[in-house]
């Protein structure tokens, strides 16, 4: 199929198109262009058909790609074809009539119920600045479900331990309230005392063992570091004790607007994703349970 050399060397020129992009838009092309000689005896994009672009979406599925591969692919031939229209390479777009295969949505990957309570109770923490410091971060991130950004930019003054909450500054710069239960309260005034005996001069609320700010990656080897020790889940990160977080919620009965208001999202939409979770569960429990599941 002519012209791929010269697309790709477009798109190249194009600041918003990576080199691993490129690559893959090239090699989509030349997988196109290999079918279609094998299997069409074609070598000129006028003659490529949405019939034939059908047949090799049902080859790739039976060579077991992925949809989600699978749609990369049709969204290079897409890109391919827009470049040839526009300039009067060909005269028809023959993706117009094809339809992707539906991607299935990923659920949100959590620790369960046990796994967490193992993760408070069973594991030893240090009673020194940096293991009161980090247990503090996992409660945080287990009982607020706080961003890892949102958590590295907290303040001294967010927490306020006469209301029981903490103010969170969010994305878009968007303030929230998160209530905050008695046994982390404990935790922040046992931490607090510590913090204070390094005479810590920034206003951040967590820090190294320095005195200085934590950081993303900072945080990110505490919360692997102790998750390694409790769950073999394959994902081990701040943003999975959000998801646990949320599921947990739901699970126990939260209201779905109370969990979308206190994990910040704009819209309800966003929060529905851990409902999935749920109706997995109740699923379980009825082919369990069910006499007729």
């Amino acid at each position: 199929m002519q012209n791929i050399s010269v697309f790709c060397d477009y798109i190249t020129h194009q600041k918003r198109y990576s080199i691993h992009t490129v690559t893959a838009y090239k090699k989509d092309l030349e997988q196109f262009q290999l079918f279609l000689n094998q299997q069409y005896e074609i070598s000129i994009a006028k003659e490529v058909s949405s019939i034939i672009i059908r047949s090799w979406i049902v080859e790739l599925i039976e060579k077991e790609i992925s949809p989600r591969s699978i749609n990369r692919k049709i969204s290079t031939l897409k890109s391919f074809f827009k470049y040839l229209l526009k300039n009067g390479l060909t005269d028809t777009n023959p993706l117009l009539k094809v339809i992707t295969p539906k991607t299935p949505k990923r659920l949100p990957v959590f620790i369960g119920e046990n796994e967490m309570k193992n993760l408070f109770q069973e594991v030893e923490y240090s009673n020194d600045f940096e293991g009161i410091r980090d247990q503090l971060i996992l409660e945080l991130f287990y009982s607020s479900g706080i961003r890892l950004s949102e958590l590295v930019n907290l303040q001294i003054n967010s927490i306020n331990l006469s209301t029981k909450t903490i103010k969170v500054l969010g994305k878009r710069n968007k303030e929230r309230i998160i209530p905050i239960n008695e046994n982390l309260i404990e935790l922040i005034i046992n931490y607090l005392n510590q913090r204070d005996k390094k005479e810590t001069k920034n206003s951040y609320f967590f820090t190294t063992k320095k005195g200085e700010k934590t950081y993303s990656k900072l945080i990110y080897r505490i919360v692997n570091k102790y998750l390694n020790m409790i769950t073999t889940a394959s994902k081990k990160s701040p943003h999975i004790l959000r998801h646990t977080f949320a599921t947990h919620m739901l699970n126990n009965g939260a209201d779905l607007n109370a969990i979308k208001e206190i994990l910040g999202h704009a819209n309800l939409s966003a929060t529905q994703v851990y409902t999935h979770n749920t109706i997995e569960k109740l699923k379980n429990i009825h082919k369990l349970a069910h006499p007729r599941a």
